[in-house]
C-alpha cells in the first residue's frame, strides 16, 4: 500500500506540472480509474466457492457466545487492550493530522508547485517504507534481543516523528534554505518505524486477555485508528483555517498545527511507555498450547 501511495504520488505530481483545472481533473481521473482496476483485480474470485459445510458441532463446545456490548466491555475491562486502544487513537491522530496540509504548507510557505508539493507525499511515503524496512531489518536479523523491542521501536518512532514535525515548523521561517525534502523524507522514516512496530504490538497483545476475544480487540484497535484517521484529516485542516484566521504569517500558522501534532506524538510516545508486551517466549508457548488446548477441552465435551 505504501509503494502504491509512494508511486502514485510521484508520477501524478510530475503529470500535475504545469497546472491547470483540466490538467488536474485528467490526472485525478486517471488515478482514480487505476485504483478502480486494481481494486477489481485483487478482489478477483478471492471468495471462491464452498466446498464442504463446516460441522454442526464443531463450536458448539466453545459455549455460547456474548453480546457484542459484553463482549465489548469485557475487552474496554482489561487495562492492555484500554491502554493500547489510548495509544493508537492518539499516535494515528497526531499521523493523519499532517497528512492533508503538508502539501498546501510547501505551495504556501515555500512557493512549490501542484506537481511539486504531490511529489513531496510521495518522498514522505518512501521514507514511511524505508520506515519500515530498517525496522523490520534491525527487528529480526541484527541485535535482536536488545534492539528488537517492539516497544521501543514505537516509542522511539512517536519521538522521532515530533522532532521532525517541530523541526518542519522551525524550517518553514527559514523557507527557501530549509531543506524541506529532507525533513519531510527523515518524518516519512519516523512515521514508518512507529506504524510497523505499532502493528507488531497489535499481533502481540491480540491474544493477551480474555480468550476467544481476538476478533473483538482488533475490531476496536481498527475502529479507534479509522476513526482516529478520518478525525485527524479534519482536524488539521480546521485547525489551519482557524489559524491563518488569527495569524496574518503563514510559517506561524502551519507551525502552530506542526508543533500541536509534534505534542500529540509525544503523548503517543509516553502512552507507549506504559503498553507492557508480552514476553516472546510466553506468546510462542501459547501459540503452540492453544491447538492441544482446544483439543482437549473439545475432546472431552
Amino acid at each position: 500500500m505504501i509503494a502504491g501511495m509512494m508511486v502514485t504520488a510521484i508520477l501524478a505530481g510530475h503529470f500535475l506540472d504545469p497546472f491547470s483545472l483540466s490538467r488536474l481533473v485528467l490526472v485525478a481521473g486517471t488515478v482514480s480509474l487505476g485504483a478502480f482496476l486494481v481494486t477489481l483485480v485483487a478482489v478477483w474470485r478471492v471468495e471462491g466457492h464452498a466446498t464442504a459445510e463446516a460441522p454442526q458441532n464443531e463450536t458448539a463446545w466453545q459455549g455460547a457466545k456474548p453480546t457484542f456490548r459484553e463482549a465489548l466491555r469485557q475487552v474496554l475491562g482489561e487495562p492492555k487492550a484500554r491502554r493500547f486502544t489510548v495509544f493508537i487513537f492518539v499516535s494515528m491522530l497526531a499521523y493523519s493530522a499532517q497528512d492533508l496540509i503538508l502539501e498546501p504548507f510547501a505551495g504556501t510557505v515555500f512557493g512549490m508547485s501542484p506537481g511539486e508539493s504531490t511529489k513531496l507525499s510521495g518522498v514522505q511515503h518512501g521514507g514511511v517504507l524505508l520506515g519500515m524496512i530498517l525496522v523490520a531489518v534491525i527487528g529480526s536479523t541484527l541485535h535482536r534481543r536488545r534492539l528488537g523491542s517492539l516497544r521501543l521501536w514505537t516509542v522511539l518512532g512517536c519521538a522521532l516523528s515530533a522532532i521532525a514535525l517541530a523541526t518542519i515548523a522551525a524550517g518553514g521561517f527559514a523557507q527557501h534554505a530549509f531543506p524541506l525534502e529532507f525533513a519531510v523524507f527523515a518524518l516519512g522514516i519516523a512515521n514508518g518505524a512507529f506504524a510497523v512496530a505499532a502493528i507488531g504490538s497489535m499481533m502481540g497483545l491480540v491474544s493477551a486477555g480474555r480468550k476467544a476475544r481476538e476478533g473483538t480487540r482488533m475490531g476496536l484497535w481498527g475502529a479507534a485508528q479509522a476513526i482516529a484517521f478520518g478525525l485527524g484529516g479534519f482536524a488539521g485542516t480546521l485547525a489551519i483555517d482557524v489559524t491563518r484566521t488569527l495569524f496574518d504569517s503563514p510559517p506561524l500558522a502551519y507551525g502552530l498545527v506542526f508543533c500541536g501534532e509534534a505534542l500529540l506524538f509525544l503523548v503517543a510516545a509516553i502512552l507507549a511507555m506504559r503498553v507492557t508486551l508480552p514476553e516472546p517466549h510466553a506468546a510462542e508457548q501459547r501459540a503452540i498450547d492453544l491447538p492441544k488446548g482446544y483439543a482437549a477441552e473439545g475432546a472431552g465435551r
